[in-house]
C-alpha cells in the first residue's frame, strides 16, 4: 500500500538498482537522443519539516549509456565528460521548498569540475512496501540544464545551418530509497 504522507524523518539511502538518472538532448537540431547513468549512490535526509530536508547524489560518469557504444565512448572523452579527469558528477541540495503538490529542490550540480545551481522539480510519490516488507520512498524529479554551463561545449556545425548537439539537456530522475 502506498502513502503520500511524508516518509519518516531519517536518512534514506537511494537504491541504485531501482533508480534511474536519465537525460535527453537534441541531435541534428530535431531528433532527441536519450541516455542514462547506470551507477550512482546517494542519500535523502528527510527532516521533520520538509524544508529542512536534503539530498546528495554521486554519479559515476563512466556509467553513461545511450545504447550506442561509439556515442557513449565519445561522451566519456575529453570532448564531453572527460571521465579520466572527472570520474564523477555530484548533486548536493541547498534548499527544499514546497511548490503546490510537489517540491522544488535547489542545489549545486557539479559536472566536469564545474558547479552550477540547478532546481529539480520533485514529486514525492509515497512509501510502498516491497514483496519482502521493506519500505521504499518513491520520488520523481526533472530539470533542464545548459550543458555549456558545465564546460561541455564540443559541437559540430551542420551543412544546412545549426549544430549537431543541442545545448539544453533535460534530466529525468525516478528514485527509490530505503531507510539506512
Amino acid at each position: 500500500m502506498s502513502t503520500t504522507t511524508l516518509p519518516i524523518a531519517t536518512t534514506w539511502t537511494i537504491d541504485p538498482a531501482h533508480t534511474t538518472v536519465g537525460f535527453s538532448a537534441r541531435h541534428l537540431m530535431a531528433a532527441r537522443v536519450r541516455g542514462s547513468f547506470k551507477t550512482l549512490s546517494g542519500h535523502i535526509n528527510i527532516a521533520d519539516r520538509p524544508e529542512a530536508s536534503s539530498v546528495s547524489v554521486t554519479i559515476d560518469a563512466s556509467s553513461v549509456d545511450t545504447g550506442t557504444a561509439d556515442r557513449d565512448n565519445h561522451l566519456r572523452s575529453p570532448d564531453f565528460l572527460d571521465i579520466e579527469n572527472f570520474p564523477s558528477m555530484e548533486f548536493a541540495s541547498t534548499t527544499v521548498r514546497p511548490a503546490g503538490n510537489s517540491y522544488e529542490v535547489d542545489g549545486n550540480l557539479t559536472i566536469k569540475g564545474m558547479s552550477q545551481p540547478v532546481t529539480l522539480q520533485m514529486q514525492y510519490l509515497g512509501v510502498m512496501a516491497d514483496p519482502w516488507g521493506y519500505e521504499k520512498a518513491l520520488f520523481t524529479a526533472t530539470a533542464e540544464i545548459n550543458r555549456e554551463d558545465f564546460g561541455l561545449t564540443w559541437n559540430a556545425p551542420l551543412e544546412a545551418g545549426g549544430w549537431l548537439v543541442g545545448k539544453k539537456v533535460e534530466i529525468e530522475i525516478e528514485a527509490q530509497a530505503a531507510v539506512s
